[in-house]
Protein backbone atom coordinates (compact mmCIF):
# COMPACT_ATOMS: atom_id res chain seq x y z
CA UNK A 1 0.00 0.00 0.00
CA UNK A 2 1.40 3.77 -0.82
CA UNK A 3 1.20 6.46 1.61
CA UNK A 4 0.15 9.50 0.63
CA UNK A 5 2.11 12.16 2.26
CA UNK A 6 -0.86 14.58 3.67
CA UNK A 7 1.92 17.11 4.98
CA UNK A 8 2.16 20.69 2.75
CA UNK A 9 5.75 22.37 2.48
CA UNK A 10 6.30 26.34 0.59
CA UNK A 11 8.58 25.69 -1.74
CA UNK A 12 11.66 27.07 0.46
CA UNK A 13 14.29 25.58 2.28
CA UNK A 14 13.73 24.90 5.95
CA UNK A 15 15.33 27.39 8.36
CA UNK A 16 15.26 30.76 9.77
CA UNK A 17 14.85 33.26 6.73
CA UNK A 18 15.70 37.20 7.45
CA UNK A 19 13.56 39.99 7.02
CA UNK A 20 14.63 41.93 4.19
CA UNK A 21 13.28 45.73 6.03
CA UNK A 22 14.96 47.79 2.70
CA UNK A 23 12.62 45.69 0.78
CA UNK A 24 9.94 45.30 3.22
CA UNK A 25 6.91 47.44 4.30
CA UNK A 26 3.84 47.28 6.29
CA UNK A 27 0.99 49.92 5.10
CA UNK A 28 -1.98 50.38 6.29
CA UNK A 29 -5.38 52.41 5.27
CA UNK A 30 -8.44 53.69 7.58
CA UNK A 31 -11.51 55.87 6.23
CA UNK A 32 -11.40 59.20 7.50
CA UNK A 33 -14.78 61.33 7.40
CA UNK A 34 -16.58 58.26 5.58
CA UNK A 35 -15.28 60.24 2.64
CA UNK A 36 -11.39 59.33 1.77
CA UNK A 37 -8.75 56.89 3.22
CA UNK A 38 -5.73 57.88 5.14
CA UNK A 39 -3.19 55.54 4.10
CA UNK A 40 0.14 55.13 6.24
CA UNK A 41 2.53 52.69 7.27
CA UNK A 42 5.42 51.73 9.82
CA UNK A 43 9.10 52.47 9.67
CA UNK A 44 10.09 49.85 12.23
CA UNK A 45 9.50 46.50 12.59
CA UNK A 46 11.20 43.04 12.92
CA UNK A 47 9.96 39.72 11.76
CA UNK A 48 11.17 36.03 13.01
CA UNK A 49 10.19 33.70 9.92
CA UNK A 50 11.14 30.01 10.61
CA UNK A 51 10.71 27.76 7.67
CA UNK A 52 10.10 24.07 8.32
CA UNK A 53 9.92 21.02 6.82
CA UNK A 54 5.90 21.53 6.46
CA UNK A 55 3.67 24.04 6.70
CA UNK A 56 2.45 22.61 10.48
CA UNK A 57 6.50 22.93 11.26
CA UNK A 58 6.79 26.64 10.03
CA UNK A 59 6.10 29.90 12.54
CA UNK A 60 5.71 33.65 11.63
CA UNK A 61 6.11 36.09 14.70
CA UNK A 62 6.44 39.74 14.13
CA UNK A 63 6.68 42.78 16.20
CA UNK A 64 6.22 46.22 14.70
CA UNK A 65 6.76 49.12 16.67
CA UNK A 66 4.03 51.74 17.47
CA UNK A 67 5.77 54.99 17.73
CA UNK A 68 6.95 54.24 14.21
CA UNK A 69 3.96 55.34 12.21
CA UNK A 70 4.04 57.51 9.33
CA UNK A 71 1.50 58.96 7.42
CA UNK A 72 2.69 61.59 5.55
CA UNK A 73 1.52 64.27 8.40
CA UNK A 74 4.03 65.18 11.69
CA UNK A 75 0.89 66.43 13.51
CA UNK A 76 -1.38 63.95 12.05
CA UNK A 77 1.37 61.07 13.43
CA UNK A 78 1.58 62.57 16.57
CA UNK A 79 -2.13 62.94 17.05
CA UNK A 80 -2.73 59.24 16.45
CA UNK A 81 0.00 58.41 18.91
CA UNK A 82 -1.49 60.47 21.32
CA UNK A 83 -3.85 58.91 24.55
CA UNK A 84 -6.87 60.52 21.91
CA UNK A 85 -6.20 57.28 19.59
CA UNK A 86 -3.02 54.98 19.91
CA UNK A 87 -1.98 56.36 23.38
CA UNK A 88 1.66 54.76 22.62
CA UNK A 89 2.49 54.47 26.15
CA UNK A 90 -0.13 51.99 26.07
CA UNK A 91 0.50 50.07 23.16
CA UNK A 92 4.01 50.71 22.54
CA UNK A 93 3.23 47.30 20.06
CA UNK A 94 1.63 45.50 18.03
CA UNK A 95 2.61 41.58 17.98
CA UNK A 96 1.69 39.04 15.64
CA UNK A 97 2.43 35.37 16.37
CA UNK A 98 0.90 32.48 14.08
CA UNK A 99 -0.98 29.71 15.13
CA UNK A 100 -1.60 27.85 11.86
CA UNK A 101 -0.59 28.10 8.23
CA UNK A 102 -2.56 26.49 5.52
CA UNK A 103 -2.15 26.65 1.59
CA UNK A 104 -0.37 25.49 -1.21
CA UNK A 105 1.54 27.33 -4.58
CA UNK A 106 1.21 30.65 -4.57
CA UNK A 107 -1.70 30.98 -1.84
CA UNK A 108 -1.77 30.77 1.64
CA UNK A 109 -3.91 31.67 4.81
CA UNK A 110 -1.90 32.21 7.86
CA UNK A 111 -3.79 32.34 11.18
CA UNK A 112 -2.50 34.53 14.11
CA UNK A 113 -3.47 35.79 17.71
CA UNK A 114 -2.36 40.04 16.97
CA UNK A 115 -1.69 42.07 20.28
CA UNK A 116 -1.87 45.31 20.82
CA UNK A 117 -1.35 46.51 24.10
CA UNK A 118 -2.82 44.33 26.25
CA UNK A 119 -5.73 43.65 24.35
CA UNK A 120 -5.00 39.79 22.07
CA UNK A 121 -7.34 39.17 19.15
CA UNK A 122 -7.38 36.48 16.24
CA UNK A 123 -7.03 37.45 12.55
CA UNK A 124 -6.14 36.24 9.14
CA UNK A 125 -3.77 36.64 6.92
CA UNK A 126 -4.31 36.44 3.21
CA UNK A 127 -0.73 35.53 2.15
CA UNK A 128 0.17 35.13 -1.60
CA UNK A 129 4.54 34.08 -2.72
CA UNK A 130 5.03 36.23 -5.14
CA UNK A 131 8.08 34.64 -6.42
CA UNK A 132 11.59 33.05 -5.22
CA UNK A 133 14.76 34.30 -7.29
CA UNK A 134 18.19 34.14 -7.17
CA UNK A 135 20.31 37.53 -6.30
CA UNK A 136 23.90 37.57 -7.59
CA UNK A 137 26.43 37.44 -4.91
CA UNK A 138 23.76 36.95 -2.22
CA UNK A 139 21.10 34.21 -0.66
CA UNK A 140 17.71 33.94 -2.77
CA UNK A 141 14.50 36.27 -1.73
CA UNK A 142 11.06 34.99 -1.57
CA UNK A 143 8.81 37.98 -1.75
CA UNK A 144 5.44 37.87 -0.20
CA UNK A 145 2.37 40.12 -0.13
CA UNK A 146 -0.39 39.80 3.01
CA UNK A 147 -3.49 41.49 3.81
CA UNK A 148 -5.81 41.38 6.59
CA UNK A 149 -8.32 43.87 8.15
CA UNK A 150 -8.75 44.76 11.84
CA UNK A 151 -11.25 46.75 13.87
CA UNK A 152 -9.26 49.24 15.85
CA UNK A 153 -12.45 48.63 18.60
CA UNK A 154 -11.55 45.55 18.73
CA UNK A 155 -8.01 46.26 20.64
CA UNK A 156 -9.71 49.08 22.80
CA UNK A 157 -8.63 51.79 20.47
CA UNK A 158 -11.51 54.65 20.22
CA UNK A 159 -10.87 58.44 20.11
CA UNK A 160 -11.69 61.28 22.41
CA UNK A 161 -13.83 63.35 20.19
CA UNK A 162 -17.57 64.81 21.26
CA UNK A 163 -20.38 62.51 21.30
CA UNK A 164 -21.85 61.73 17.53
CA UNK A 165 -18.66 63.03 16.06
CA UNK A 166 -16.39 59.84 16.49
CA UNK A 167 -18.22 57.24 14.92
CA UNK A 168 -17.60 59.45 11.27
CA UNK A 169 -14.14 61.15 12.00
CA UNK A 170 -12.12 57.86 11.78
CA UNK A 171 -13.49 54.52 10.51
CA UNK A 172 -13.04 50.97 12.49
CA UNK A 173 -11.64 49.19 10.10
CA UNK A 174 -8.27 49.00 9.58
CA UNK A 175 -7.17 47.65 6.22
CA UNK A 176 -2.98 46.17 7.02
CA UNK A 177 -0.98 45.38 3.74
CA UNK A 178 2.13 43.85 4.21
CA UNK A 179 4.88 43.05 1.34
CA UNK A 180 8.09 41.23 2.96
CA UNK A 181 10.74 40.19 1.25
CA UNK A 182 12.58 37.08 2.95
CA UNK A 183 16.35 36.56 2.47
CA UNK A 184 17.33 32.48 2.58
CA UNK A 185 19.65 31.57 4.90
CA UNK A 186 22.58 30.19 4.69
CA UNK A 187 23.29 26.21 4.02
Amino acid sequence: MTTIPTTVSLPLRPGRWAVDTNHSSIGFAIRHLSVSKVRGRFTRFEADVVIGETLDTTAVTATVDMASIDTANADRDAHVLSPDIIDVAKRPTMVFRSTRIAGAGSEYQIDGDLTIGDITRPIVLAVELGGIENFPGGPRHAGFEATTEIRRKDFGIDIAMPPGISAVALGDVVKVELDLQLLEPAS
